[in-house]
């Protein structure tokens, strides 16, 4: 089924690092044409230019996902340049885990802009154009904290479970021919850990990142679900570590 990833076009949000990177590098080496969203310029430079280097196809756009306009850019240029959209992957992710107590309010905005307000601008941008094409497929990357709730994750894990209705309303609209995918990571060795800044938890961390799995095994569950046939809808995907218990 890996043929089925050659010539789809695929648009990834925070692809500058972690599972957007490696995600946007197996997929073009399977063939995909990968237009790349995130805020550092730079790395995307750098990433789109290794894969180009490689034999595959790329394109990069500048893109907060907190702004609208820029999340629909992504999505209109890939089809101005490759003539479709095959797959918008909802990537972008803040984690600043802390206690209510720690009262860390902007942080919760934040949160709130980027994991379901950033979501919903890229159904925004996505939808308009799958529903002209009258096939796509939108995935969404959730967590485990879409399925349980720890202290410390409150407000992240809100906006996960938010993710996830989101993601099933979605797939209950869109009909027969648009699919939708959850994929909800464990511990993965990304930078989101590194946006804890209350200092317990950072601690608490430590361990659960000690077990942390590669962006690598995340980027293959997203292409398992991407090779699918057209008449398949792999709903929703969980990636642990062996050794996680939560």
């Amino acid at each position: 089924m890996k043929d089925n990833l050659k010539g789809k076009v695929i648009v990834i949000t925070g692809a500058s690092s972690g599972i957007g990177e490696a995600t946007a590098r197996l997929l073009a080496k399977g063939g995909a044409k990968v237009v790349l969203g995130a805020r550092r310029t730079d790395r995307l430079k750098k990433i789109e230019s290794e894969i180009v280097a490689a034999g595959g196809e790329a394109l990069f756009l500048t893109a907060d996902v907190t702004n609208r306009k820029e999340v629909k850019a992504l999505a209109d240029a890939a089809v101005k340049r490759f003539g479709k959209l095959d797959v918008f992957i909802n990537n972008a992710g803040f984690m600043p885990l802390s206690p209510l107590a720690a009262n860390k309010v902007d942080e919760w905005e934040q949160m709130i802009d980027i994991n379901i307000k950033g979501v919903l601008y890229g159904i925004s941008a996505a939808l308009p154009h799958f529903q002209t094409q009258n096939s796509g497929h939108l995935i969404n990357i959730s967590s485990i904290a879409g399925h349980v709730v720890f202290p410390g994750g409150a407000v992240y894990c809100g906006t996960k479970f938010a993710v996830k209705a989101i993601s099933e309303g979605f797939r209950q609209e869109v009909g027969p021919h648009i699919r939708t995918t959850i994929i909800s990571p464990g511990a993965v060795n990304t930078e989101l850990a590194s946006h804890i800044t209350d200092a317990h938890t950072v601690d608490a961390m430590k361990a659960v990142l000690e077990m942390a799995i590669d962006s690598e095994a995340i980027a293959r569950a997203i292409a398992f679900a991407i090779e699918q046939p057209a008449d398949v809808d792999i709903n929703e995907i969980l990636v642990r570590p062996t050794a996680q218990t939560l």
